[in-house]
């Protein structure tokens, strides 16, 4: 009896979403990953070389709210391979995890390069090729493959890679494309902070809009950065520029009353108990107000304009910086995508998964979760077509 043949299943992009894929197929598919640079290696700059895996929201509902793009999408995506699901199978495959308070979760190693070589190391059954894609047609069974080397022929195709090529695949197959723009990136501002770049402060509250942020933050040489900024840019990232940023650094506080109680001190280090010294310089050099005045000397509009800067202190976003993006919104509008299956709803046997959709997170493992997530989930959707 003739030995029945495999499905076989190209995967376009061995980034972390393709290779999630490829796993889940392997071992019932036929399974090629095309990658035209090197797989896995957007997996080496994350968590600054640490590999920042997930983040530990285990609550699906709870875990969609950190997508400024693709909440309602992912809340199917995320009951079937949640984070609970990305420890285990990192786990699984020799890669044991600890998470920080911060909720990052990453690799006991600490080192993107581990997990990198773990998860090329599980592929065991899939071939890699070193080709980029260049066109993929519907074939009478099918799809032809065409990339930089050779053609070929495949039963079923997933686009997993993100950028302008998996928009160019996606637009071919008549997929519509919302715009791509720059996410979690630090801001040009309209101010100059020149002289306050590297100043930085934990924790700090914003407000833009009527929407509340808080994070660390820095001044840069340009405008600002951290990750609060990349949490406002995120959610920014469809408006239009300039908006302005209210940045509170000092939250809730009687500031007459400490006056009172520091009435000899110079206000210059009374405002550096609780920002950094040069930024309480800078902020009584642009309120024309003598560093070495005493606190008791402070009269009430004075202290008004001081607590105005530490409470409400104004930058105004001009736009990305050009050095600065982490992260694209915009991309395959997932009206076009089943969220249960990851299949095109314009064309059979086409699927998609990762950066390539019109999905974005925040940052603390947030993107690489979507791209584990719908890399199961469009493998689960190819198994059961």
């Amino acid at each position: 009896m003739a030995q029945e043949l495999k499905c076989r299943v190209a995967i376009v992009g061995g980034g972390p979403a393709g290779c999630m894929c490829a796993y889940f197929l392997q071992n019932d598919c036929e399974v090629t990953i095309f990658e035209g640079k090197s797989p896995l290696a957007t997996l080496l700059a994350t968590g600054g070389g640490r590999c920042n895996l997930a983040h530990a929201e285990y609550e699906f509902r709870e875990l969609v709210k950190n997508y400024p793009r693709g909440e309602k999408f992912l809340y199917s995506v995320f009951s079937k391979f949640s984070t609970i699901n990305t420890v285990d199978f990192f786990e699984s495959i020799g890669v044991p995890t600890y998470t920080q308070d911060d909720l990052r979760i990453f690799p006991i190693s600490n080192s993107a390069v581990d997990v990198r070589s773990k998860f090329l190391n599980a592929l065991d059954k899939t071939e890699i090729v070193e080709e980029k894609v260049l066109e993929i047609k519907e074939v009478e069974k099918g799809f032809r493959l065409k990339s930089s080397k050779a053609s070929y022929h495949f039963d079923k195709v997933v686009i997993a890679v993100g950028g302008h090529a998996g928009f160019e695949l996606a637009k071919s197959f008549g997929h519509n494309i919302i715009e791509p723009k720059p996410s979690l990136t630090g801001l040009k501002t309209r101010e100059n902070f020149l002289e306050l770049s590297g100043v930085s402060f934990k924790n700090i509250q914003a407000k833009v809009n009527k929407k509340t942020f808080s994070g660390d933050f820095m001044f840069t040489h340009t405008g600002v950065t951290g990750p609060l900024i990349y949490q406002i840019s995120s959610v920014m990232a469809r408006e239009n520029f300039p908006y302005c940023i209210y940045l509170d650094f000092v939250g809730e506080i009687d500031f007459q009353k400490v006056l009172n109680e520091n009435s000899q001190k110079s206000i210059k280090n009374l405002i550096a108990d609780f920002v950094p010294k040069s930024f309480a310089e800078f902020i009584l050099e642009h309120l024309n107000i003598d560093a070495n005045t005493k606190c008791h000397q402070i009269d009430g509009a004075t202290r008004d304009k001081i607590l105005q800067k530490l409470r409400g202190f104004q930058v105004t976003a001009e736009s990305p910086r050009p050095d600065g993006e982490v992260v694209t919104s915009g991309g395959v509008d997932l009206k076009e995508i089943n969220s249960k299956t990851m299949q095109s709803k314009l064309v059979d046997s086409l699927y998609f998964c990762g950066e390539v959709l019109d999905i974005d997170g925040f940052c603390g493992g947030f993107n690489l979760q979507n791209c584990w997530s719908t890399g199961f989930v469009a493998a689960e959707g190819v198994l059961q077509s």
